[in-house]
């Protein structure tokens, strides 16, 4: 295992583990973290745990021709009568996403040091957030990287309401140019939609 200095550098992605924990420890800089995403790799940890990095092979990803929309759901989308957002509040989503419960973790990994980073990154216009209105209430979101290389890093997202948070990710995937969102490890919720499993070198290709 390789464990990380105060030098902004990562050891190559092919020495990852077989679930794909590649390094420990550094820090969340700006630098760091933009390093971390042009090379395909992500934190994701527990609140009291060193900084994990990943970099998973195989990648779970969605390419945006192959989005599956259920007739129902389609149904949802033209009668929920919700409002999408994208980056109006990206504080409030990723403060909800860090609200939710998941199964299988004793605790968030969207710590606050996690989300004094992201806000950072937003403020530089590299971290998004797509939001969910009912009125004037917050009810669904998700937040995620963007390098500008038409690749969406997808993070995380919460929801409220039933389908609320499907209704967001459609419509941003529908109204912007991306070619590839990173979904990073597989959920039966995202599979759903049309996300598959494709090799790590093959995810790197269309990063760079």
């Amino acid at each position: 295992m390789h464990y990380l200095t105060k030098e902004i550098k990562f050891p190559d992605v092919s020495l990852a583990s077989e679930d794909g924990l590649l390094a420990i420890g550094g820090d969340l800089s700006v630098e760091r973290l933009l390093l971390a995403y042009k090379n395909g790799i992500f934190p994701w940890y527990e609140n009291g745990q060193p900084i994990l990095w990943w970099s998973p092979n195989p990648r779970f990803v969605l390419f945006p021709e192959k989005l599956k929309v259920s007739k129902s759901m389609r149904k949802e989308l033209t009668t929920c009568g919700y409002t999408v957002t994208i980056n109006k509040d990206f504080k409030g989503v990723i403060n909800e996403c860090a609200k939710i419960k998941r199964e299988g973790q004793a605790d968030t990994w969207i710590t606050n040091d996690m989300i004094n980073a992201y806000i950072e990154l937003h403020k530089l216009g590299y971290a998004k957030s797509v939001e969910v209105w009912e009125n004037e209430s917050l009810i669904a979101g998700c937040y995620g990287i963007d390098l500008g290389n038409e690749v969406f890093c997808g993070e995380s997202m919460f929801t409220k309401k039933s389908n609320a948070s499907k209704v967001g990710f459609i419509t941003f995937i529908h109204n912007t140019n991306y070619k590839l969102i990173d979904c990073q490890v597989y959920t039966n919720h995202l599979q759903s939609l049309g996300a598959e499993e494709i090799s790590r070198t093959d995810f790197l290709s269309y990063l760079s």
